[in-house]
């Protein structure tokens, strides 16, 4: 019986059929972009905003006052008495009733000076000139309550990490496109959700719920994406990273044209109810499913890619070799089990982790800084996109392992440079850092395209998603520690390089089918 690699070779490597269910899933970079990014512009700081004194509402009302002169009543004498207050987190400890004259709503209070009004730390009276701007200004995450604001990417990122768990296991054991549609209903629903909660805590919930669904439609669709093309063409697997690098340069547009918080949310959500179209047009992983001993299945599918890239199989192509591996309940010591697939593992694990740390690390620290919020997002996305074209024009050239090596080694040196550079040559430091930024660029996107090659097809989906799980603890470690320096950046990245040349290459090699194929695909070369 002919093998899987040698049906698709037959039917069709990167054909019609397969370009247009690439470019479909490749949709799906860019809303998950939004969703990983969104939280800039959903958690805009507001422009302006002060303490209301209660009672200020209804004398507010019954004295015609603009929300110009109750600011001046409220927040001028603070400026008089006490120059260092703003009136944002502090206010007057007063109360304004029926008898307070609207003239001078403060003479009843004053005794001797301005200076003497008695202050208090504001609760949840803000007042906001654009009251849904933002989640900060719709949940009062300002002054004592600012932490929120990270506290809720955290819980996106916790939410990733959970997905990559049970999702990655459910694409596994149940099948890709399942899991993706599921995924993606999850993550339109739950962004309906989060755009009309009520209150803070049903919008951390929810988020957490759609950073779940959201790596299940990212990882699965890169999954789907590498399985259905040849050995030559898995390139895809870095291009289809270019359309989340789009998706950065998108959302900054998106944000400028909509003027509310909930018109953002819903603008990145809604798009994900389009992708369930993709069950009548998108079919599920012929080589999922002959690890699931479907191979009637798997063949009708593979007919069907082989007349829409105008081939024909051969009368002989009545099976296909089937696994004789099968595994129903995919776990991490399915990973570790072989001394082989252990190393990589490990590897891969680190280079997740380190990834994610000093690529946000360099972004919160060295990234554009200027006026212009909207114009300064989309930048830190264009300059993304020469990392993917270096390295689709290297890996099919010299492999995979040398650019990956590289790539971290280039971003550990910049890295080290970069601490010793003097502020006042910002250009050089600004230039060293750019080239770190590129370094650690590829090398994230690399290690996505290794790790699908690096697991057999029965382990696949799960592999990938324990390992990037790593990524998400990295990402929550650079939003909580500012500070980490870039020494350490450094150190971390060129022994990151170091380790992953241990791992095979896997220039035009077929995708494992077991674990046995891995073991001797290490064995082989290296």
């Amino acid at each position: 019986m002919p093998s899987f690699d040698e049906v698709l070779k037959e039917a069709g490597e990167f054909g019609r059929f397969q370009k247009r269910v690439f470019f479909l899933l490749c949709q799906t970079g860019i809303t998950f972009s939004f969703l990983f990014t969104s939280v800039v512009f959903l958690g805009q700081a507001p422009g302006s905003y002060w303490c209301r004194i209660p009672g200020a509402a209804e004398l507010s009302e019954r004295c015609g006052w603009t929300l110009e002169e109750e600011r001046n009543f409220t927040v001028l004498p603070l400026h008089l008495g006490n120059g260092s207050s703003s009136g944002e987190c502090k206010r007057l400890d007063v109360v304004w009733d029926t008898s307070v004259s609207c003239a001078s709503p403060l003479v009843h209070y004053i005794n001797h000076s301005v200076g003497n009004l008695p202050l208090t730390a504001c609760q949840d009276d803000w007042v906001y000139k654009q009251p849904h701007s933002s989640i900060v200004s719709e949940y009062n995450l300002v002054c004592g309550n600012a932490w929120m604001l990270d506290f809720s990417q955290a819980i996106l990122n916790l939410g990733f990490l959970v997905g990559a768990f049970t999702l990655g296991y459910a694409a596994d054991r149940y099948g890709r496109i399942l899991t993706y549609l599921l995924s993606c209903l999850g993550v339109g629903i739950c962004g309906i959700i989060v755009a009309f909660s009520p209150n803070f805590t049903l919008f951390l919930i929810f988020r957490f719920l759609q950073g779940v669904f959201g790596k299940g439609t990212w990882m699965t669709c890169y999954v789907i994406v590498t399985e259905i093309v040849g050995s030559d063409q898995r390139f895809v697997g870095i291009v289809i990273q270019i359309f989340f690098t789009l998706g950065v340069m998108i959302l900054p547009g998106i944000a400028y044209l909509v003027p509310t918080w909930q018109g953002i949310q819903l603008a990145i959500s809604l798009p994900n109810f389009l992708f369930l179209l993709y069950y009548w047009v998108v079919p599920e992983s012929p080589r999922w499913l002959l690890t699931r001993r479907k191979g009637e299945k798997a063949l009708k599918i593979m007919h069907n890619i082989a007349k829409h890239n105008g081939k024909y199989l051969s009368p002989h192509y009545s099976e296909i070799t089937l696994s004789n591996e099968e595994v129903s309940n995919p776990s991490f010591l399915h990973l570790v089990r072989t001394p082989r697939m252990r190393r990589n593992t490990l590897i891969l694990m680190y280079a997740w982790f380190t990834s994610a740390l000093i690529y946000q690390g360099l972004v919160m620290r060295l990234g554009i800084v200027g006026g212009n919020l909207y114009l300064d997002f989309f930048i830190s996305g264009a300059v993304e996109l020469p990392a993917a074209l270096l390295i689709l024009m290297t890996i099919d050239r010299i492999g995979r392992r040398l650019p990956f090596g590289i790539s971290n080694i280039v971003a550990g040196i910049a890295c080290f440079i970069t601490a010793f550079l003097p502020d006042d040559i910002s250009w050089l430091k600004t230039t060293v850092a750019t080239l770190g930024r590129l370094g650690i660029t590829m090398a994230f996107e690399i290690v996505y395209l290794v790790n699908t090659e690096l697991y057999p097809t029965t382990l696949r989906n799960f592999g990938v998603s324990l390992c990037s799980s790593l990524c998400d603890l990295g990402g929550i470690l650079a939003t909580i520690w500012l500070e980490l320096p870039l020494l350490i950046f450094s150190i971390l990245a060129v022994v990151c390089g170091l380790l992953v040349l241990l791992l095979p290459e896997t220039k035009g090699i077929s995708l494992p089918e077991t674990v046995e194929d891995v073991e001797q695909l290490s064995r082989y070369v290296t």
